[in-house]
């Protein structure tokens, strides 16, 4: 397993050893103590799937008061995966980074509690995994904008396929901060 840093400190993306052959592939997605020796340390209490086609854009997504953590992954197809550090008081609130996932690189990207999550699809369908560190709040179920002119998420496509919840998020400055993880430096 290889831990690459992203340009967003907390976001990793990790490269599970992949054994190829004839037959197929063989990978190990998860194993607790494998992500505890590199430094990664959470309890998966939740595991969704979803499915969409080509140019669906879901998210930018995050749960307050009670965050998810999330480890995602594509099972098919191929995605650009998003986080956005929505933390009050971050170093690096607002920023955000990016990552390829697919079916065929296998990578997986963890995104901690604290950042907002989406993804679009760039394949003509994709099978996404989100391994989560706590379970659905629908009360504490939040979005931000997309598009939000001030996080200028560099996104594949202009016209997504959005959801009325995704059309209707506000933008970071309009998000109330009571709404919004603190940042608890290390």
């Amino acid at each position: 397993m290889k831990i690459i840093e992203t340009d967003l400190p907390g976001c990793v993306v990790i490269e599970p050893a992949v054994f190829d052959d004839a037959r197929g592939a063989f990978f190990e997605s998860w194993n607790r103590q494998r992500f505890v020796d590199a430094g990664l340390d959470f309890e998966v209490v939740q595991h969704n799937v979803s499915t969409s086609s080509r140019g669906v854009l879901r998210g930018l997504h995050f749960q307050w008061p009670n965050p998810q953590g999330k480890l995602v992954s594509v099972l098919e197809g191929e995605v650009f995966d998003v986080a956005v550090d929505i933390r009050r008081g971050s170093p690096h609130f607002g920023r955000w980074t990016g990552v390829v996932l697919s079916g065929e690189n296998h990578r997986h990207f963890w995104i901690p509690p604290g950042f907002a999550h989406g993804f679009a699809v760039s394949s003509a369908h994709a099978i996404f995994s989100y391994l989560c560190t706590a379970p659905y709040d629908r009360e504490g179920d939040r979005s931000l904008r997309w598009d939000d002119p001030t996080v200028a998420v560099d996104w594949p496509l202009a016209t997504p396929l959005l959801s009325h919840k995704d059309l209707a998020a506000p933008l970071l400055a309009d998000l109330p901060p009571e709404h919004l993880p603190p940042y608890l430096p290390a």
